[in-house]
C-alpha cells in the first residue's frame, strides 16, 4: 500500500480532532483524513459557549476552530452527525451508528468528555439543561427572558460564568453549590471569595452547602426543592457539576483507561497505530513531575499537534505547562500551572480592585499562579513556573515589583 492510500480515521470534531486533523498534513501525511464527529457543525471552540454565544454577541460561523476552506486545503473529509460504536484493531476497522464499516491504517481518539448528569426527580423536564455543545447553548438562549428565574446547579468555572452572562442577560440568577465555596476544587479559599464577592457586586445569590433534590413543574421545571427545606423559583436551570471523559470506546478496544485513554508523552496509546489526544487522554508532564487529565483547550490543541507528529512517524513530545482561562463580568482569570499538593497562598495586589494575583506555593517554588486582570504577572508566572525559578516572596507580593525584569535579571530573556 502507498502512503498515498493509507487512511487516518479521526474519532471526534473536537478542539483535538481539528488540530490533529489539520497538523497531519503539515507533518508529511499524504493519506486519506476522516474526522468523524457526531455533530453536524464544524469543530468549534467550546469556551464562548457559555459567554460571547450565549449573550449572541458571535454567532455559531464565528466560533469555528478553522474555516471550512483550512480543511479543504488539507484535503480534510468529515463525516459529520455520526459516531463509532465499535473499534476493532486486529481487523482495523470501526463501525459505525449507521451501520457502515470503515478501515483505517492510523487512528485518532478525540472523543473528550460528556457532562455529568444530575440524577434527581424532575430532571428532564423542559427548561433544564447542561451546557456543552452548541446545541445546549442555543437551546438556552432561545429560553433566556429578562425577568425571569434562573438556578444554576454547581458553583465551578462553567457554572460561575453561565450565572455571569445570564446575569448580564437581566435574568434574576441564583447559584447553588454543595461544597462550602464556589470553586473548592480548584482554587484557594482566596479566590472563592472573590468570585463570591464578584457575583454579589452583580446581583447573583450564590448559596453554599447546598444540594438540588428535585426539579418541581408540570410541563416544565417550575421550582428546585433543595436541603433544608429551600424552594427556589425557576424558568431556567443549568447543571454543571463537571464532565465525564468518554473512554468508553477506547476500553471497550482493549486500550489502556485510567482516569482517560493512557498515553505516553507523544499521545501514543498502548496500541502503536492508535493514538489519543485533549480532554479524554491521562498523560505524562516531565514539568509537574505526574501524569493528569486536562480539560483545557491549550492541552488539547497541543497534543492534537505531538499525536500527528506520532502518526507520522516523528517523535514531539508534549511536556507543556497547563494553562487555562475564564471570563465572567470585568474579570479575566488567567491560570498558568498546577496548584496540586500547594502549601500557602501568597496574594499580589487587592482582591476588592479586580487586579490580583495568587500564587500557589510549595516551598520556595511557585506551583501556579491564578491572575485576575493581570497578564504581566501571567507571563511572567508561566516562565517562573516552567523554568522553577525562585523568586523571592517579597516580590511575588509586591505589585510594585516588576516581575518581568526580575525574571530577565535571573539570565532567561523573559
Amino acid at each position: 500500500m502507498t502512503q498515498e492510500q493509507q487512511v487516518c480515521i479521526i474519532i471526534g470534531a473536537s478542539h483535538a480532532g481539528a488540530q490533529l486533523a489539520t497538523s497531519l498534513r503539515k507533518e508529511g501525511w499524504a493519506g486519506r483524513i476522516v474526522v468523524i464527529g457526531d455533530e453536524t457543525q464544524l469543530p468549534y471552540h467550546r469556551p464562548p459557549l457559555s459567554k460571547a454565544l450565549l449573550m449572541k454577541e458571535k454567532t455559531p460561523d464565528q466560533i469555528e476552530i478553522f474555516k471550512a476552506s483550512v480543511y479543504e486545503k488539507s484535503n480534510v473529509e468529515f463525516r459529520l452527525g455520526l459516531s463509532v460504536e465499535k473499534i476493532d484493531r486486529a481487523a482495523k476497522t470501526v463501525l459505525l451508528n449507521n451501520g457502515e464499516t470503515l478501515p483505517y491504517n492510523k487512528l485518532a481518539l478525540c472523543t473528550g468528555a460528556r457532562v455529568r448528569k444530575l440524577d434527581i426527580p424532575g430532571a428532564n423536564l423542559k427548561g433544564v439543561h447542561y451546557l456543552r455543545t452548541l446545541a445546549d447553548a442555543e437551546k438556552i438562549q432561545s429560553e433566556v427572558k429578562s425577568g425571569g428565574h434562573a438556578v444554576i446547579v454547581g458553583g465551578g468555572y462553567i457554572g460561575l460564568e453561565t450565572a455571569a452572562s445570564l446575569r448580564k442577560l437581566g435574568m434574576d440568577v441564583t447559584v447553588l453549590e454543595m461544597m462550602n465555596r464556589v470553586l473548592e476544587r480548584v482554587t484557594a479559599p482566596e479566590l472563592s471569595a472573590y468570585y463570591t464577592d464578584l457575583h454579589q457586586r452583580h446581583g447573583v445569590k450564590i448559596i453554599t452547602h447546598a444540594q438540588a433534590l428535585e426539579l418541581r413543574g408540570h410541563d416544565r421545571v417550575q421550582q428546585v426543592v433543595c436541603n433544608e427545606g429551600r424552594v427556589l423559583d425557576a424558568d431556567l436551570v443549568i447543571i454543571g457539576i463537571g464532565v465525564i471523559p468518554n473512554t468508553e470506546l477506547a476500553a471497550d478496544a482493549g486500550l489502556e483507561i485510567s482516569n482517560g485513554v493512557v498515553v505516553d508523552e507523544f499521545a501514543q496509546t498502548s496500541d502503536a497505530d492508535i493514538v489519543a489526544a485533549g480532554d479524554c487522554t491521562n498523560h505524562p508532564n516531565d514539568l509537574l513531575g505526574y501524569r493528569l487529565r486536562l480539560e483545557s483547550v491549550p492541552n488539547a490543541m497541543e497534543q492534537g499537534k505531538a499525536a500527528a507528529a506520532s502518526i507520522c512517524g516523528l517523535k514531539k513530545a508534549y511536556h507543556a505547562l497547563p494553562w487555562f482561562w475564564s471570563d465572567q463580568y470585568n474579570a479575566k482569570l488567567q491560570i498558568a500551572g498546577m496548584n496540586r499538593g500547594y502549601e500557602r497562598v501568597i496574594i499580589r495586589g487587592v482582591p476588592s480592585t479586580d487586579q490580583f494575583v495568587a500564587w500557589y506555593m510549595k516551598g520556595d517554588q511557585v506551583l501556579a499562579a491564578d491572575c485576575i486582570n493581570s497578564a504581566k504577572e501571567f507571563m511572567a508566572a508561566k516562565k517562573i513556573i516552567g523554568q522553577k525559578l525562585v523568586i523571592k516572596e517579597s516580590d511575588l507580593a509586591d505589585a510594585g515589583v516588576d516581575l518581568a525584569a526580575v525574571v530577565n535579571a535571573m539570565g532567561t530573556g523573559a
